[in-house]
């Protein structure tokens, strides 16, 4: 995924989703393919919905690729058949399919209708999923009940991409506001994901864009980069925003450190490009550290990727401490001869018998 864009419906799936909405269809699998959003499958009813569930679902699911099902229940309520919306996203699969799934899950149940939607799952096993799965995740609902690690696991990430929603909706409404510190560009989803993931530590680094038409920051690519890789990041006639997972020794400690670079080519920009992106800079900052609790170690500004070494990286991190302390300086007495120092005694008297 290149460009960050969110996959939209082609007309064909938005005309089966109402055709399918009548009760005809027991389950439909949708996928992504050149960025939209179609129809991968689907199956008529053959049996009670719970009899149907297994034998329907479980044959959907491929080891290494995301997809979205939609599988109806046999109830009802007042828009019609109630629906059970699956997000499947395995773990081996490709960290740039589960991004741009993860991106584009609230757009397939918009086009579906979150009214017909009685339930969600996410899984990223097929024990997930299940139709014992699907038991448990209906039993966990009526009393808390304490969560096994992957339970818990999968409640984070379920956690972190309504948080993905939540933070577009405010940028959204905040967006093109003009405050002290810059304008807010509203970030794509796909971007703020990859900001996500980059603090879970599933990826370790993030190139963004400023699309200056639409208005918005977009996501370029997260392909995973080294040290040595850095410089040829840098693109050399265009400005961006890079965040880099950082990982190296300091005083014997293994860190990972995320570093923010700035990189501005100089006045190969126009005046408009240097101006917003210096001006989004700030509010892009403010929605990574405080909204999504990413902490950032260091911000970097550049003019081009060759300043990107490994050494420059560590002292920008680890900055040499130049503390100088100045030694006391014994004031100078008046100029010129001084006298020898007496000791007065007495009156008429002086030590070593010296006359006063």
């Amino acid at each position: 995924m290149a460009s960050g864009r969110e996959s939209t419906a082609t007309r064909e799936l938005k005309d089966f989703f109402a055709k399918a909405r009548n009760g005809s269809i027991r389950i439909m699998k949708v996928i992504i393919k050149d960025e939209q959003l179609v129809l991968g499958m689907y199956k008529e009813p053959s049996q009670a919905w719970d009899r149907d569930y297994d034998r329907f679902i479980l044959p959907l699911l491929e080891d290494m690729q995301p997809c979205y099902i939609l599988y109806r229940l046999d109830s009802q309520n007042a828009q019609g058949y109630e629906w059970l919306f699956i997000s499947w996203s395995p773990d081996h699969s490709p960290v740039r399919q589960k991004m741009l799934y993860a991106a584009t899950r609230a757009t397939v149940k918009k086009e579906f209708g979150g009214g017909h939607i009685k339930d969600e799952l996410f899984g990223t096993m097929k024990e997930d999923v299940c139709f014992g799965g699907y038991q448990k995740h209906v039993l966990s609902r009526l009393g808390p009940a304490p969560l096994t690690a992957a339970e818990e696991e999968l409640k984070q990430i379920k956690i972190n991409e309504d948080k993905v929603i939540q933070v577009k909706t405010e940028i959204s409404v905040q967006s093109k506001h003009q405050t002290m510190q810059g304008i807010a560009f509203p970030i794509q989803e796909s971007a703020l994901t990859a900001l996500l993931l980059l603090k879970e530590r599933k990826i370790n680094y993030i190139q963004l864009k400023l699309d200056i038409e639409k208005e918005t920051i977009n996501l370029v690519h997260t392909d995973v980069t080294d040290i040595v890789d850095l410089p040829r990041r840098i693109p050399n006639n265009a400005a961006r925003y890079h965040f880099f997972l950082y990982k190296h020794s300091h005083e014997g400690d293994y860190l990972e450190s995320v570093v923010f670079i700035y990189s501005m080519p100089g006045y190969k920009c126009s005046i408009k490009d240097r101006m917003l992106y210096s001006s989004c800079k700030g509010p892009l900052l403010d929605v990574a550290e405080q909204q999504l609790q990413l902490k950032v170690v260091k911000k970097i500004e550049i003019d081009n990727g060759e300043e990107l070494t490994a050494g420059f990286l560590y002292e920008e991190v680890h900055p040499k401490q130049h503390a100088y302390k100045q030694a006391f300086a014994k004031p100078k007495g008046p100029a010129g001869k001084r006298g020898m120092k007496r000791i007065i005694k007495g009156a008429g008297e002086a030590e070593n018998g010296e006359d006063v």
